[in-house]
């Protein structure tokens, strides 16, 4: 790593400090996704049977998921006091909102690192390229200034391979969570639907009751 660092130049450091902080973000949203589709679909299919037959049961098994986004989503529009099936899906969809910055998080900072590293490995190219032409004296070829134009090549070289190895990385993570993404807003609004038609269900029957309660 030492000699791929003094062969890269002066732009391996700023590419090293960005492969460092690619992977640890990339560690930090494989273990958030994979938390999450781990327990999350189990937890939802319990949620939505319990709160058929008790939405107490409902709101505790929330509570114990408190955790996963989509159980603070639900947590918000269950824990209304007798809503209308308007409020409890505007409740849904406020939640929803809410979690998004949670999803795209780091999403800036990929974006900048697989925009810049390539840059930087520009950058490396055209320094190592003017320290090998620097080196190079008409007349002098095959002499001193070989080992001059050599090291500027593979200043060159080198720079470039780490460029575009960090952007291409962290370009393939990014785009994996972006898809993680896609596919959780997809299944929060598939749930949530679900979660609303139970309560509007739940709710019309109520008022028919108080209704019929009311007429006798």
């Amino acid at each position: 790593m030492s000699d791929l660092i003094v062969a890269g130049g002066l732009v391996a450091w700023p590419l090293l400090l960005a492969s460092i902080v690619s992977l640890a973000l990339i560690a930090e949203r494989l273990f958030f996704w994979f938390r999450i589709h781990r327990r999350q679909r189990r937890m939802v299919r319990e949620v939505l049977q319990y709160y058929c037959k008790d939405p107490n049961l409902a709101y505790r098994k929330l509570e114990m998921n408190g955790d996963l986004p989509i159980a603070r989503i639900f947590l918000e529009a269950i824990a209304l006091e007798d809503p209308t099936p308007e409020e409890f899906r505007l409740a849904l969809e406020s939640a929803a909102q809410a979690e998004i910055p949670v999803f795209k998080r780091f999403n800036t900072v990929f974006e900048t690192i697989i925009n810049v590293a390539p840059l930087l490995g520009l950058l490396g190219t055209i320094l190592g390229l003017i320290q090998s032409f620097s080196s190079l004296k008409l007349g002098d070829v095959g002499g001193s200034s070989t080992t001059g134009v050599t090291g500027g090549i593979s200043e060159a070289l080198v720079s470039t391979v780490m460029g575009l190895v960090v952007a291409i990385t962290s370009l393939l993570f990014a785009n994996t969570f972006r898809g993680f993404y896609l596919r959780e807003i997809g299944l929060i609004q598939e749930v949530g639907g679900q979660l609303e038609l139970i309560y509007r269900h739940r709710y019309e029957k109520q008022r028919g009751e108080e209704q019929y309660a009311s007429t006798r």
